[in-house]
């Protein structure tokens, strides 16, 4: 199964032509994604990928069509530590999803992170806490971090400090319905 949630903060900064972004995904921050459902991620869950050097993307709106950045291109970096995995990434606005995404952000309209992974045998612990269920993810093969418009998790949201000196501005197409997430 591949699965999508979204916690942290980002934050881009500009300078040239080439914005920086950097972003934390906290371990141990729980989030109800539905009635009576929530889940939790603990510490180190993503490592193993992460330390591996696997291939890794960021992307806008959990969309392969909307690369910002990547392990492989030497744009998107990664650490896991006790706290959080810790991200930053070099987004090129030469591509018109990127100017998308740039822009987005600076008008308010994509704030959170998101994580897409899978979830092997063995990688949850599924318990009873009064009336609610809560998923520990203990251990997931991450394979892309996205900007996304409504996080799933409160503490996902995105800071920006930049200064833009694109004059041909678009708006971002790419919105996706919050309910369609990488939960199957």
């Amino acid at each position: 199964m591949l699965w999508g949630a979204a916690s942290g903060a980002l934050e881009i900064r500009s300078e040239g032509g080439a914005t920086a972004l950097r972003a934390v995904f906290p371990y141990g921050a729980e989030t109800e994604l539905a009635p009576g459902k929530r889940e939790v991620f603990a510490p180190h869950a993503f490592r193993a990928r992460i330390e591996a050097g696997e291939e890794i993307h960021l992307l806008a709106q959990h969309n392969y069509q909307w690369p910002l950045a990547s392990t492989a291109a030497g744009t998107l970096r990664l650490r896991s530590t006790d706290l959080a995995v810790e991200i930053e990434a070099t987004v090129d606005g030469a591509t018109s999803w990127g100017r998308d995404f740039l822009a987005a952000h600076r008008a308010g309209l994509i704030r959170g992170l998101s994580p897409g992974f899978r979830v092997p045998n063995g990688g949850e612990r599924v318990e009873r806490r009064g009336a609610d269920l809560v998923r520990t993810v203990t251990q997931a093969a991450l394979f892309e971090v996205s900007a996304v418009t409504v996080p799933a998790y409160p503490q996902a949201q995105i800071e920006a400090r930049g200064w833009e000196t694109h004059q041909d501005r678009q708006p971002f197409r790419g919105a996706v319905n919050p309910l369609n997430r990488w939960r199957l």
